[in-house]
């Protein structure tokens, strides 16, 4: 569930995605729960099963998510200070119902396509998701287990601040790679109408528009500190690019490939890492994160371990 649209997917016993259907996210507790439903049927209508043949549903939103239960707090780009999610749900439609962060969803739906792709074995290795949102956040699997840390806030790269003298993030600190790299800040920043500011500034900064280069390197730096971070930190395999942001695509891999080769070009110990090698960008319109909020749905309590996808 993101802050416009709702993504759902029916996943079979067998891995594979058997149905996907797409609707507005409504704003509030109520609207969100009533959402929720209206996609559970939506997906079962399009696959033509009924609620009676589903076995789970796993839903993933943003916000923090109270560890063992179905809560959502803080949720606020979708109206939601508090919720029982899970426990609103689970008695309308019948069915079991568990609830994750979405970033962390993404990640764990993510690990599974990128394994099934390249036909990797999902026990072993590791990889972070980096979420390039109106914020950004990142979860991160290793060896097939979805990592949340002491309080569920593993991966939360998006509010270390990189630059003391940088601009003021909404958590209050300056220069975090979220007020860098966020689509929110930037499109605050830019400050022009245009539906999608960030393409609005790289296609600005193309035609040589000094406020928009900066703002494309600001970018850059930003998405290209948190790859540092994750490696560094985590020592994932690789940092697989998501969200809105990473639609961007090559135009963005190739300003994040030159900040991260220039950062490394007076450090032998940074060149060693390969951080250019180790970046890649999720698949365009994947369904990564309905994927991973229904494989989360069909496992037991912690910890989470991804199945094969396909």
């Amino acid at each position: 569930m993101g802050g416009t649209k709702t993504d759902a997917v029916v996943v079979t016993s067998e891995g594979a995605i058997a149905a996907r259907a797409r609707l507005a996210t409504g704003w509030g507790g109520d609207e969100i729960v009533r959402t929720a439903v209206a996609a559970v049927h939506a997906v079962a209508t399009d696959a033509g099963i009924g609620l009676n043949e589903i076995v789970s549903v796993g839903v993933g939103i943003p916000g923090q998510i109270e560890a063992g239960t179905g809560r959502v707090w803080h949720a606020v780009n979708l109206g939601v200070d508090e919720l029982d999610l899970a426990g609103a749900v689970a008695p309308v439609l019948g069915i079991p119902v568990r609830v994750e962060n979405d970033v962390k969803a993404a990640a764990f739906g993510a690990y599974a396509l990128r394994g099934s792709a390249h036909g990797l074995d999902l026990r072993h290795g590791s990889m972070a998701y980096l979420n390039l949102g109106t914020g950004i956040a990142a979860g991160i699997v290793a060896d097939g287990v979805l990592w949340r840390g002491a309080r569920g806030t593993a991966g939360e790269v998006g509010h270390i601040s990189i630059d003391p003298h940088g601009p003021i993030c909404r958590c209050g600190q300056r220069g975090c790679i979220e007020a860098l790299a966020g689509g929110g800040a930037i499109a605050e920043r830019w400050n022009r109408p245009a539906p999608l500011p960030v393409r609005d500034v790289f296609d600005a900064a193309d035609a040589g528009d000094p406020e928009a280069l900066a703002l494309r390197a600001g970018l850059a730096r930003g998405v290209a500190a948190a790859v540092r971070i994750l490696v560094l930190t985590a020592d994932v395999d690789v940092v697989v690019l998501g969200g809105g942001v990473a639609a961007l695509g090559e135009r963005l891999m190739a300003d994040v490939a030159a900040e991260l080769a220039a950062s490394a070009e007076a450090s032998p110990f940074m060149r060693s890492l390969r951080l250019e090698e180790r970046v890649e960008l999720l698949p365009a319109g994947s369904p990564a994160a309905a994927l991973g909020a229904a494989l989360i749905g069909a496992h037991d309590p912690e910890p989470e371990e991804v199945v094969r996808y396909g």
